[in-house]
């Protein structure tokens, strides 16, 4: 004999009323860390039961992940070595936000420093929170084509690889565990849908 099936409000109406009803509202801030971009703060915060709590969360200015698309219908991406990870990293080219900088100019920037490409068409596809636990970083996620090769300008310091996969080599090595970063799966859920033409990307050509 089975029980009986609950009765689960609908997802999509609490979303599209924007229903918030676990809110917390933040009564005081205290800085733990301050680093080069990266900050540590400790909240101390109201919850909607009247009880207060503290929240130990970064405070990032924010990124963005670009997805080239190259002309032979495979994609651009990076290998870097990541120290706390202790391994090499697949990842597609990304870097922060500087303050106030628009996402596109921040993508182009990335993709020209790290790959040396420029794009003529950009597109961009939404945004994702990859450690909601822990941080309040968002990254924003473009798509770029009509890529051309120039010089890359890296970092001091910045040590990459440059290689190319098509979309099914990208989800064999998601399968086996070779590639695990967060941004760049996120990538690929958007990319599956794109070219399997389920989703649309507006795109922008730019000038040159």
């Amino acid at each position: 004999m089975t029980g009986k099936q609950a009765s689960y409000p609908s997802l999509v109406d609490q979303v599209r009323e924007n229903h918030q009803p676990l809110a917390e509202v933040t009564q005081e801030q205290q800085c733990v860390l301050q680093g080069r971009f990266l900050r540590v703060v400790r909240d101390t915060v109201l919850q909607p039961n009247g009880k207060l709590a503290t929240r130990e969360y970064v405070q990032h200015p924010g990124a963005v992940v670009v997805v080239p698309m190259l002309d032979d219908g495979r994609y651009l991406l990076e290998r870097q070595y990541r120290h706390p990870m202790a391994r090499m990293m697949i990842e597609f080219p990304a870097g922060k936000l500087d303050d106030g900088e628009p996402g596109l100019d921040c993508a182009r920037r990335e993709l020209r420093e790290e790959t040396g490409c420029e794009a003529r068409e950009w597109a961009y596809a939404g945004v994702m929170h990859n450690c909601i636990g822990y941080s309040d970083e968002h990254i924003e996620i473009w798509f770029a084509r009509g890529l051309s090769q120039h010089e890359q300008a890296l970092e001091e310091g910045e040590l990459l690889h440059l290689s190319a996969a098509t979309l099914p080599e990208l989800l064999e090595l998601t399968r086996s565990g070779a590639l695990t970063d967060a941004k760049t799966l996120t990538c690929l859920l958007w990319l599956q849908l794109v070219d399997s033409g389920v989703w649309a990307l507006d795109w922008q050509e730019l000038a040159a």
